[in-house]
């Protein structure tokens, strides 16, 4: 006979040595002693007489224990036994919790922290303790949806007008995702369904480090950084030419002279629309040199990885400085021309004209003529050494000169 809500409430336990049981069919009982209440369900699965546990009443209710026996008997029907389903899902559950967001972060940071400079890593690991982890490092990563990340902590970025910083943070958070479902954490990258949800970056000046200590973390930053062999070139290329990021990505072979040590960029790649010549200094040199093996054989200094038919992306220079920390609101590929600007000015004492000049802006002689572009060459081309050495220095810590107060 089924038992019933009331019967289940109100039934006693008789003293009996095993307990008192009370079956509801279908080979679910209650079993009353002087514990308490507790519903349990006889089997045989591989020929072995087995019971399982149902749950404790009242946590576990008539119906509840009624549900959870009908999921068993499903699962002898397919094959499964229910015990063992049982402790599987306890296991994965408790895997689950001991997984957090937090855990695999730090887990993710040691495993990759080889392919970052030091302070790639402290930037990242900044911004997950403080915009991250005290909002969803301790949920278990399997569990995260889409909205919890947004919702609980890159809209709170968002908030503050910290726009950057919080693509930054969905960014790392994508890295993080990944690395869970490759070690078999989680099912999937959440956060490719939060695409357009974030407000656009705003429009500003473009944004550069000018000083001689930031340059020479940045410079260290750029010679740890590991991708791609045409990446990592043109990102070193970057502050040694200091030209246009456009000029830069669509540099071809044919405009460059190794032996004598020049690169004749177009009048129509220039923006100025007027031929320009860039001084090599030996490091341009080396790095080209280094480079020409692997495509040297196409049109392009840097083609782009999916097809040497085009030039690298726009946003391969930039999203390789994002990837190394530093933000738009820090430091971009158009910055480096800032930084040299600055710098050879200000801590080097270089001519301005020269400067100006080897910046390919628009500079004219005493008559008002503009200067052509093999103007005050030998001078340009020791400037352009003496940057290349002094950038060395600053990589390596010799030299730091900050810029003086009061200039110009």
């Amino acid at each position: 006979m089924a038992l019933t809500d009331t019967f289940v409430k109100n039934v006693k336990y008789t003293g009996a040595i095993s307990g008192d049981k009370y079956s509801d069919g279908r080979a679910m009982y209650l079993l009353v002693n002087a514990a308490g209440k507790y519903w349990r369900m006889n089997y045989r699965f591989d020929d072995k007489r087995k019971t399982l546990a149902l749950g404790v009443y009242p946590d576990v209710g008539l119906a509840k224990a009624r549900a959870r026996r009908e999921k068993a008997r499903e699962q002898l029907a397919d094959g499964i036994d229910p015990a063992k389903a049982k402790r599987d899902e306890k296991q994965a559950q408790a895997d689950a919790a001991a997984n957090t967001f937090e855990v695999v972060a730090r887990s993710w940071l040691a495993k990759t922290a080889s392919k970052r400079a030091q302070v790639t890593q402290s930037r990242i690991t900044t911004l997950l303790e403080k915009d991250l982890f005290p909002f969803i490092g301790s949920m278990p990563i399997s569990s995260i949806k889409p909205r919890d990340v947004l919702d609980k902590a890159v809209r709170k970025i968002e908030a503050r007008g910290a726009i950057d910083t919080a693509h930054r943070a969905k960014q790392i958070c994508g890295q993080i995702f990944r690395y869970a479902v490759a070690v078999g954490l989680a099912e999937r990258d959440v956060t490719t369904d939060l695409r357009g949800a974030i407000a656009s970056i705003p429009k500003s000046h473009f944004s550069a480090i000018t000083e001689p200590k930031q340059a020479g973390e940045l410079m260290r930053a750029i010679f740890d950084y590991t991708g791609h062999p045409c990446t990592v070139a043109a990102l070193k290329l970057s502050p040694l030419v200091f030209v246009r990021p456009g000029e830069l990505r669509t540099a071809e072979w044919a405009e460059i002279d190794l032996d004598a040590a020049e690169w004749r960029i177009p009048a129509s790649k220039m923006k100025m629309k007027v031929d320009h010549l860039v001084p090599l200094s030996t490091q341009a040199v080396a790095l080209l040199r280094d480079v020409r093996p692997i495509t040297g054989h196409g049109r392009y200094v840097f083609p782009s990885m999916r097809t040497g038919e085009r030039p690298m992306s726009e946003n391969t220079i930039n999203a390789a400085l994002r990837g190394m920390g530093y933000s738009k609101e820090v430091h971009t590929a158009h910055g480096f021309r800032a930084l040299a600007r600055t710098i050879m000015d200000e801590v080097m004492g270089e001519r301005v004209d020269l400067i100006e000049h080897q910046l390919a802006h628009a500079v004219k002689d005493p008559n008002g003529r503009a200067y052509n572009r093999t103007a005050h060459l030998p001078a340009r081309r020791v400037m352009m050494q003496n940057w290349a050495n002094y950038l060395d220095k600053l990589r390596i810590g010799a030299e730091v000169i900050p810029i003086r107060s009061g200039t110009k």
